[in-house]
């Protein structure tokens, strides 16, 4: 085989790899909007729940979803940041940083029902007086140590991303290191860390195993993160196995998507802004 014969294998090989990728996605995404589509309505989105999750709608769920998410990125997000500054900024590589690396990785190989199982020993026993036990908080936090490893990572690659002269040129106009860090290194590498945090967000928002053990079904919005509440995950988990209503639970999965899309096109949007007026200012 020539050289010119195994260019064209190999390109028609990425190319069926790409379609079927992309074939699978709108393949599952097709299946749960015919599915679910019958469910969705105005009401559905901001009703709560009535005969026992077999009607109404599933507007605690949202509510209890975002602010999971939310508390997540809150814990998870300056700590991985930070992490990533340290080691790519003011530390060489050595022992701690490959330290670092290593529990990274390492954290990001430990299946979710560990962090559940975690965050259920430290959260909802150990700290049970300053988190509420099983509640939205509890949650929130075992999350945020589970997508750490992924922002730390992320943050890392895009910080070591900024071009080494551009540090050199704000150190020669007389710039502190903490000043090149925060006019250079962080608006340079806003668009890894987005991605990053748009990796954590879908990962959070998707998961069920961590957070089964300190949600409850509640049929009302949370009156705050110290509380019980559900979140989108859960309530389809259980309706699903309990057999409840396939077709609410279609609906609540068809919801689940449209949250994740959503709060990724913020995210996204966010990153272009920062990306443009990095672009500005260094012109």
């Amino acid at each position: 085989m020539n050289k010119y014969t195994t260019d064209k294998v190999a390109k028609a090989w990425l190319w069926i790899s790409a379609m079927t990728i992309i074939l699978i996605l709108f393949l599952v995404l097709g299946y749960i909007f015919v599915m679910g589509i019958d469910s969705m309505s105005i009401s559905f989105i901001l009703d709560n729940p009535k005969n026992n999750w077999r009607e109404g709608g599933i507007f605690p769920a949202i509510i209890g979803s975002l602010i999971v998410v939310f508390i997540a990125l809150f814990f998870a997000a300056p700590i991985g940041i930070g992490t990533a500054m340290y080691i790519t900024e003011f530390r060489k590589d050595g022992l701690m940083t490959r330290i670092i690396r290593t529990s990274s990785d390492a954290l990001n190989a430990v299946p979710s029902i560990v962090f559940g199982l975690f965050g259920l020993a430290l959260f909802v026993f150990y700290l049970k007086d300053y988190t509420g036990g099983p509640s939205l908080l509890s949650a929130g936090l075992t999350l945020g140590f589970m997508i750490l490893p992924t922002i730390i990572r992320t943050s890392e690659v895009a910080m070591r991303s900024v071009q080494y002269a551009e540090r050199m040129e704000s150190y020669g106009l007389g710039a502190s290191k903490l000043q090149t860090i925060r006019y250079i290194v962080i608006p340079g590498s806003i668009p890894g860390i987005a991605t990053g945090i748009i990796l954590g967000i879908g990962r959070a928002i998707g998961e069920t195993a961590p957070i089964i053990f300190m949600v409850a079904l509640n049929p009302m919005i949370p009156e705050s993160i110290f509380g019980s509440g559900n979140t989108l995950t859960t309530q389809l988990y259980y309706l699903a196995m309990e057999g409840i209503s396939l077709k609410v639970a279609f609906g609540t999965a068809l919801t689940l998507v449209f949250v994740i899309l959503i709060l990724n096109a913020i995210t996204r949007f966010f990153k272009r802004q920062f990306s443009r007026r990095f672009s500005k200012g260094k012109s």
